[in-house]
């Protein structure tokens, strides 16, 4: 017998038995395939902790690094009250912040409040001048180069200078403040509103021309809505310079408000009341601005960042 012809027949397979063997294999593989575990498929949620955590905890750790240069300060200088000292004086002052004991002795409360209204007064004319005032500017350029040379000089004058004037012209110490913050914030929204007016694209204004509308419709329909994100950027400006200005013009003129109050502390050297103060005013001054950054969000297509 020839045995190689004995092995290659044992060995050769028909084209039917071969087919037999693959698809015997392709079902064997995918029976595997069937009953292999498959991986846990993972949430598509992004974590909510992360953003929460970079949002809040980079400000607790600047608070901490404040209080912590604080302690270390007041251990060196004695006139310097602790946080602790200041934190026990502050719940002590706001147990009763609109106490009455006449028109020098009065609460954090009713000091904090007249300034707000100085500040409502004094901010208010200042948008209904200075608001419309930019709108001419930005739509008309012989009123532009007529304003531009006095917006230069006056706008980087101190506020400070302007209250003897006011003391002089009004001959008494509420207008004067009022006076103050009017002339102080006038200039941002002048100047943001005059810009918003200036990049308006030609575009609109060539349709608006096209259309025959009137000044007052050009003004309400397209200038306005467009200006609007830089006004609120001009007023948002404003009302930081004045809350600033009113706490200075109250060292000065005295009388009931918050300025006068730090004043009279400092009089009384009662350090740990005027540091509250400057807490105080600035968050008042966080608050405000927050407040109108919050407004701007709401009419602008961008972000509006704080």
């Amino acid at each position: 017998m020839n045995i190689a012809a004995v092995a290659e027949t044992n060995t050769a397979h028909s084209p039917a038995v071969t087919a037999a063997i693959a698809d015997s294999t392709s079902q064997n593989g995918v029976a595997a395939a069937a009953v292999k575990p498959q991986a846990p498929v993972k949430s598509a949620r992004p974590p909510v902790l992360k953003p929460f955590c970079l949002k809040v905890l980079p400000p607790l750790f600047g608070l901490f690094f404040l209080v912590v240069v604080w302690e270390i300060i007041s251990a060196k200088n004695s006139g310097i009250p602790s946080p602790f000292m200041t934190w026990k004086a502050a719940v002590e002052l706001f147990a009763d912040p609109f106490y009455n004991n006449g028109p020098n002795d009065q609460g954090i409360g009713w000091n904090l409040l007249a300034s707000l209204k100085r500040v409502g007064l004094g901010f208010g004319m200042a948008a209904l001048v200075g608001i419309p005032l930019g709108f001419m500017i930005g739509r008309f350029s012989f009123i532009s180069g007529m304003f531009n040379p006095i917006i230069s000089l006056l706008k980087p004058v101190s506020p400070l200078a302007w209250l003897p004037i006011g003391l002089l012209v009004f001959k008494a110490a509420d207008p004067a403040a009022i006076w103050a913050i009017f002339i102080c914030s006038i200039w941002p929204m002048i100047i943001n509103t005059a810009v918003g007016v200036q990049r308006v694209p030609q575009d609109y204004m060539n349709v608006a021309r096209v259309l025959n509308l009137s000044e007052w419709k050009i003004i309400t329909k397209i200038l306005f809505p467009s200006v609007l994100p830089y006004m609120l950027t001009g007023v948002r400006l404003a009302i930081g310079t004045a809350w600033l200005v009113i706490v200075a013009a109250e060292m000065l003129t005295g009388g009931v408000g918050i300025g006068f109050w730090v004043w009279d502390e400092w009089n009384n050297l009662n350090v740990p009341h005027i540091i509250i103060a400057i807490v105080v005013i600035g968050v008042v001054g966080l608050i405000l601005e927050q407040i109108l950054v919050g407004l701007a969000r709401a009419f602008t297509y961008e972000d509006v960042k704080s």
